[in-house]
């Protein structure tokens, strides 16, 4: 069962997961096996799977996100990483933006489904929110959403100032970050930190790259 993975994976990742969440995320599972037999939403259809590779891999995010925080989650497709962080996160003001509708259709009715709070699902492209939310967010994320390079530059017109760019990516995303270096440095952006994680019972290898506007030197 989907709630006994969780249970064992959360441990494992130091997070303790109420009986409330819980039942959200076999809410949320149930409904993309649904959904996803109608429109294609995801590749992952294995509850083992979709608890690890979607779930949990999305609260690994869940440290660097405080309850002030106003975040902003850039392709974020069926609501992963947005949603699962939301769940544990319930006090922190979240948005998430994809340009294609089944997906975020999908994502507004999960939303309603668990009854959460301060979380909109946008259906646009990222560069139709650089105008409208213009230095918004304090944290912008993606997960396997673009180059990183590219990433900074769609980010940067909506991050607040002092806020936060972090971006999830696979174990072999070296060679992506070294040749991504030079125009994230034009842009006035660095690397902080890169975090490596692997997920629970051998299903991957990822990271977190944190990136922050660099000083005035």
């Amino acid at each position: 069962m989907i709630s006994d993975i969780l249970k064992y994976a959360s441990s494992e990742i130091g997070l303790k997961l109420s009986d409330e969440n819980i039942k959200s995320f076999e809410l949320f599972a149930d409904e993309l096996k649904k959904w996803n037999s109608r429109v294609n939403l995801t590749a992952i259809t294995k509850d083992n799977e979709i608890a690890i590779k979607h779930f949990i891999d999305s609260l690994f995010l869940a440290p660097y996100v405080f309850d002030k925080d106003y975040v902003l989650d850039m392709g974020s497709g069926a609501g992963i990483p947005i949603i699962p962080l939301k769940i544990i996160k319930p006090e922190t003001k979240m948005v998430s933006v994809d340009a294609v509708a089944k997906k975020v259709n999908f994502q507004r009715h999960v939303i309603r489904l668990l009854g959460l709070q301060g979380i909109e699902a946008v259906q646009a492209r990222v560069e139709d929110l650089q105008e409208t939310h213009r230095h918004r967010f304090s944290i912008i994320t993606s997960r396997a959403f673009t180059r990183l390079d590219r990433f900074v530059s769609l980010a940067v017109p909506m991050l607040a100032a002092g806020g936060r760019l972090i971006a999830m990516k696979g174990a072999d995303a070296g060679d992506e970050i070294a040749d991504s270096h030079e125009k994230i440095e034009a842009l006035g952006f660095a690397v902080t930190a890169i975090h490596h994680y692997a997920l629970p019972r051998n299903m991957g290898e990822h990271m977190l790259v944190m990136l922050m506007a660099r000083k005035p030197s």
